[in-house]
């Protein structure tokens, strides 16, 4: 599996698990529970699964990122304290940062994007897709050089859930960005989620579909599936505890020593 190919599966699956925004109706408390699967071509087993969790304004995010694998990662976002942690239980390491870090980065980014030749990148890096969008009842479509989004969504009522899930939405991508640099550009996506957003719409099928650079070679087309319950239930609530608890004995690394630890351990998964 190509450094590129992973990076598309993780980047692609926090755009499509996170869209909401703002939207009229009556507060609620905050409690929401979201499955996602996610195919990668015509494969009818998930190369990546996740449960993200929204409790007392705080986000936990269990992402299991190649079935069978054992490399796993937990995100945890708090959003009053404009901070998130993630961790690897299997290695017992943890990296924290705030989210101006993250603001400066898509700043650099777009710079970055727009003075490229390549077109699909220079294309991602624009910041206003509204003529380019196809939007429907239910679905929103999106083209580029190469490059095709495909997002089907359904509404939500709880506008506090909404604006939770449009803020780790855009922060867990900027994360993916800074962690595994080398994708492509996140701004379509912050666009397909800012115009979902105006009806309160949460996915429940999203595509990415990737042409070859080079004719008469295979393209990459990623497929997720979305489950939302407006509850947790029983297993949740332990789930987060365990977490909690892997948490606090976790090492506490950079940012970067985080990421070639975790490059290092689990290459051999991917190489076999």
């Amino acid at each position: 599996m190509t450094q590129l190919y992973q990076f598309l599966v993780m980047f692609f699956f926090l755009m499509s698990s996170f869209f909401a925004g703002a939207c009229l109706g009556t507060a609620e408390e905050l409690e929401l529970r979201v499955e996602t699967e996610i195919f990668s071509n015509s494969n009818d087993t998930p190369v990546a699964h996740s449960l993200t969790l929204f409790r007392n304004d705080i986000t936990w995010d269990f992402l299991d990122t190649v079935a069978g694998s054992k490399q796993g990662e937990i995100i945890v976002h708090d959003p009053n304290r404009e901070r998130l942690v993630v961790l690897d239980s299997a290695l017992k390491i943890k990296t924290e940062l705030n989210t101006i870090r993250l603001k400066r980065l898509g700043i650099s980014l777009a710079a970055w994007a727009q003075k490229s030749s390549n077109p699909l990148m220079k294309w991602a890096g624009q910041h206003d897709y509204t003529d380019k969008l196809e939007i429907g009842e239910a679905f929103i479509k999106l083209d580029g050089p190469r490059v095709q989004y495909d997002v089907t969504f359904t509404k939500n009522s709880n506008p506090k859930a909404v604006a939770a899930y449009r803020q780790f939405a855009d922060t867990a991508i900027l994360l993916k960005s800074l962690m595994r640099p080398g994708g492509i550009p996140p701004f379509p996506r912050l666009a397909i989620n800012g115009q979902i957003e105006k009806v309160c719409g949460i996915p429940t099928e999203v595509k990415l579909s990737i042409a070859p650079k080079v004719p008469l070679t295979t393209g990459i087309q990623l497929r997720s599936t979305h489950k939302t319950h407006p509850q947790l239930i029983a297993g949740d609530i332990s789930r987060i505890e365990t977490a909690s608890a892997q948490m606090s004995v976790a090492e506490l690394i950079e940012l970067e020593d985080f990421v070639q630890k975790r490059s290092e351990y689990y290459s051999k998964d991917f190489d076999h």
